[in-house]
């Protein structure tokens, strides 16, 4: 029977569909063997995974806060690179040479508004040196180190610098009230033309500030009746509690004194002294023009004996025959060194020595 079945299921293929219908009738048997085995390894698979998760979780965790800090510095180097390249553009229109300066140290001394930079006399830095950044003036070195040295903020109450109004070109001086965020301006007379907003700018004035650079704004401006001069308060444009880095400039701030000596544009040009020198143009037009003659009697022609010396017995006086007789005609002047014809008329001797 066994055989005509496998040859019937061979040939006629007639055993397909109940083949089917015990592999249906039998899944339940087979489910039932293999679902512990299914159960254990679902559960181990998925506690696997939850502790590749958490593992995963924690690296990609550590990755993102290692990123986060990566990005935070580019972000400030954005920053600074920023604020470096504004601080340059500022300066490049005043400034030789300019470097940066980093601020290390800030005075902790309510009534001392100073910072300590990384930059000192090995970098050129000298007493006096103008501090800028890329908003306007910040101050100034007043102590220079080899590596270091001190800047004073215009803020200071020691400090003060010469500025002047943009609107107006009204001179004064601003000086610092031992807060970082106020300026004084108390040199104004009463009719001064200035009011809230204005710009307040250096003039210059001094040699160590480069002129026009902003300094502050003016903020309020009181007029008292019974004073003399305003009370005018600006706020610093400089970010004197902000700033990480200062600039530190050289500019020309040479001052060219007029020459006393020099002979005013137009004047006709010295003439040579005889004596070696040169003679000014006054000298020279005295000395190139003749003097006119100046008639005189034949007395004065010769020394008087009491024109010689003073009197007594003792002192030798000239001989009035000494300087020749005058002629009956002859108009003269003073003797010359040489001799001369008692008939010819002579003009006074040049304001220089005769040859």
């Amino acid at each position: 029977m066994a055989i005509a079945l496998m040859v019937a299921d061979q040939r006629q293929q007639y055993l397909t569909v109940v083949r089917a219908w015990l592999s249906v009738a039998a899944y339940p048997f087979h489910w039932a063997v293999d679902a512990p085995f299914s159960a254990l390894r679902y559960a181990s698979d998925a506690l696997a995974t939850r502790s590749t998760l958490q593992e995963e979780n924690e690296r990609l965790a550590v990755e993102n806060r290692e990123l986060k800090l990566t990005l935070m510095r580019f972000d400030a180097l954005e920053q600074e690179n920023h604020r470096l390249r504004e601080a340059r553009a500022g300066s490049a229109r005043v400034a030789a040479r300019s470097i940066v300066a980093e601020i290390l140290k800030v005075d902790l001394d309510p009534n001392r508004q100073r910072v300590i930079v990384n930059k000192g006399t090995r970098d050129g830095v000298f007493v006096g040196q103008a501090a800028l950044d890329a908003s306007g003036v910040f101050g100034q070195v007043t102590r220079a180190g080899p590596v270091s040295a001190e800047v004073i903020l215009i803020s200071d109450p020691e400090h003060a610098i010469p500025v002047q109004i943009n609107r107006t070109g009204a001179r004064t001086i601003a000086v610092g009230l031992g807060q970082t965020g106020q300026l004084l301006l108390p040199y104004l007379p009463r009719n001064a033309d200035i009011a809230e907003g204005d710009l307040v700018v250096s003039s210059g004035l001094g040699g160590v500030f480069p002129p026009g650079y902003p300094v502050a704004r003016v903020a309020e401006v009181h007029r008292d009746p019974s004073e003399p001069l305003l009370s005018v308060g600006a706020i610093p444009l400089a970010q004197l509690d902000r700033d990480p880095e200062v600039m530190l400039i050289w500019f020309d701030n040479r001052i060219v004194e007029p020459d006393a000596g020099a002979a005013p544009e137009g004047a006709p040009p010295a003439a040579p002294d005889p004596g070696g020198g040169t003679l000014a143009p006054a000298e020279s037009r005295a000395a190139a023009e003749p003097a006119p003659a100046t008639p005189t009697t034949p007395a004065a022609a010769g020394p008087s004996p009491a024109a010689a010396g003073p009197d007594g017995p003792d002192t030798p006086q000239a001989d009035p025959a000494a300087a020749g007789p005058p002629g009956p005609d002859a108009t003269q002047a003073a003797p010359p060194a040489g001799p001369q014809r008692p008939d010819v008329t002579q003009a006074a001797p040049p304001a220089g020595p005769v040859q």
